[in-house]
């Protein structure tokens, strides 16, 4: 006879925290955020901490090495998408690890026989209004010009002239050499009064920008993610087919932390990468694995040497494998089932592995939901697909901008090595969708306004770290009617602009 559990299984949004006693200590600027990343032995410390409980999502439309930079400048950590060639994934790694605070790679540049209606076109898509222009279109091509709004006006010139016509030609430009150093850059910019400054090598291959705008808030990131080289740390996914050719080079290009991408963790071939791993590096290079939603599999997968554990199967907002294939359990449920385990590991062991909750998150609050129900840290793959950071597309859709959003599972990405159960290198189904998401603006203005929800919440509770609000939390089930109650109702609303508030 099949197993019954003997409770619905739960979403986040079925629950609220009830408030503690707040001393007048507990406000939001005393509340620490670090947490731990991998696993580590009672009496010691994680070798890997956050500086803040978020990593995004191994997925092709969330991040690159454009969104680890930015996410780890907050604090957190991004994963490398997997589904990609060993070389292009190692290349982003490397591109992280080599990356200087303040000299951005330049990701909207155009050749000088294209035309003013292309110039519109890549604002348009990026959202940046200063373009290079370089011989071949590239990023480190010959720099031959800078186009700026200031170069052009819609209203006076044809859109088919070309950007040779009315681009700021290199003679004409301020430039440094790629050796120049940050501080002697923004000398540069403040004493001519620019707002950009191309870096170039000694062939006039454009190398970096550095940016007025971007002088102060390099001067604001104390929460930088650091490696012991004080370079931004970054992860990578892995998948269990080619590990073996994988591994090796991103451990090469400098990968601090790696991670199985799998629909679903409870497996051989996740033991078997594991082994794989340790077998050839013994425990200094970290792995996590997953996902899972109850007792057997964490216990399988930390058993196995897992450094953490992803909890969650099917609550994505693109994921539609609960539709395809009925497997999955509500996200909520699933945690608190995991974390009891972890917390029973740990007293029997004494090795804590942290669990990492993926999916589920639909408002700001439910960050705080998660935490308390005991997850360590936060996997979000469509909370971070609306930023700029994201290496998607940003498109008008009914005359709201939107970002591409789709799910590895989808036909787009057709990620059959997440998937594949048989060796048949190919996607049988879809288990993900291809969508849109409404843009959101930039990584650090939203996360800013997310964790200051996290952080008051948390204060509202008693607690001023993330361990206390595990141990000290109080939570209770709601109603249906109940959830009607908490949000606006029983009034007729004026626009709002109330931000980061859904999701959806």
């Amino acid at each position: 006879m099949a197993y019954y559990f003997d409770e619905p299984s739960h979403t986040f949004g079925e629950y609220l925290l009830v408030p503690g006693y707040s001393s007048t200590d507990c406000v939001p600027t005393n509340v620490n955020l670090q947490t731990p990343l991998v696993k580590f032995k009672k009496g010691e410390q994680s070798p890997i901490r956050l500086n803040i409980p978020l990593v995004s999502a191994i997925m092709q439309a969330v991040s690159d090495d454009k969104m680890a930079i930015a996410l780890a400048r907050e604090g957190g950590l991004s994963f490398i998408y997997g589904s990609q060639s060993i070389a292009d994934e190692a290349a982003m790694v490397a591109r992280v690890k080599s990356y200087k605070a303040g000299f951005v790679t330049s990701d909207s540049n155009i050749k000088p026989d294209q035309t003013l209606e292309d110039v519109l076109a890549l604002t348009q898509r990026t959202g940046h209004s200063t373009i290079a222009v370089t011989e071949d279109g590239s990023a480190n091509g010959k720099l031959l010009g800078i186009v700026t709004s200031r170069d052009y006006r819609v209203s006076r010139m044809p859109l088919d002239l070309k950007v040779s016509e009315f681009m700021t030609k290199f003679e004409d430009l301020i430039c440094a050499d790629e050796t120049t150093s940050l501080k002697t850059a923004n000398d540069i910019i403040w004493e001519h009064k620019l707002n950009s400054l191309p870096l170039v090598d000694k062939q006039g291959h454009l190398k970096y920008m550095v940016f007025r705008k971007d002088y102060a808030s390099h001067k604001e990131n104390e929460n930088e993610l650091l490696d012991s080289h004080k370079r931004y740390m970054v992860g990578a996914g892995i998948n269990t087919r080619d590990f073996a050719e994988r591994v090796p080079a991103l451990v090469e290009a400098g990968a601090d932390v790696l991670c199985i991408d799998s629909s679903e963790g409870f497996t051989e071939w996740q033991k078997i990468t594991i082994d794989f791993i340790r077998q050839k590096y013994g425990d200094t290079v970290k792995v996590g694995a997953g996902n899972v939603v109850d007792k057997e599999g964490f216990l399988f997968l930390a058993k196995a040497g897992a450094d953490f554990v992803k909890v969650g199967i099917g609550g994505g907002s693109i994921c539609i494998t609960r539709e395809q294939k009925g497997i999955g359990r509500g996200q909520a449920t699933a945690l608190i089932e995991v974390v009891k385990a972890r917390d029973e590991y740990f007293e029997e062991t004494g090795v804590y592995v942290p669990v990492c909750s993926d999916g589920g998150i639909v408002y700001d609050y439910h960050m705080t939901l998660a935490l308390a129900m005991g997850a360590d840290f936060i996997m979000l793959g469509r909370y971070f697909s609306r930023f700029d950071e994201s290496p998607t597309n940003r498109v008008m859709v009914n005359g709201t901008y939107m970002k591409e959003y789709w799910g590895e599972g989808s036909n787009r990405a057709r990620n059959w090595q997440r998937y594949d159960m048989g060796g048949d290198k190919k996607l049988s189904f879809e288990e993900g969708v291809d969508s849109y998401v409404p843009y959101a603006g930039s990584l650090k203005d939203n996360v800013t306004l997310s964790l200051n929800k996290v952080r008051s919440t948390m204060c509202n509770c008693g607690v001023l770290s993330i361990p206390e609000l595990q141990r000290n939390a109080r939570i209770t089930l709601v109603s249906a009617t109940s959830i009607v109650e908490g949000g606006s109702h029983d009034v007729v609303l004026k626009d709002s602009n109330i931000s980061g508030y859904s999701y959806k």
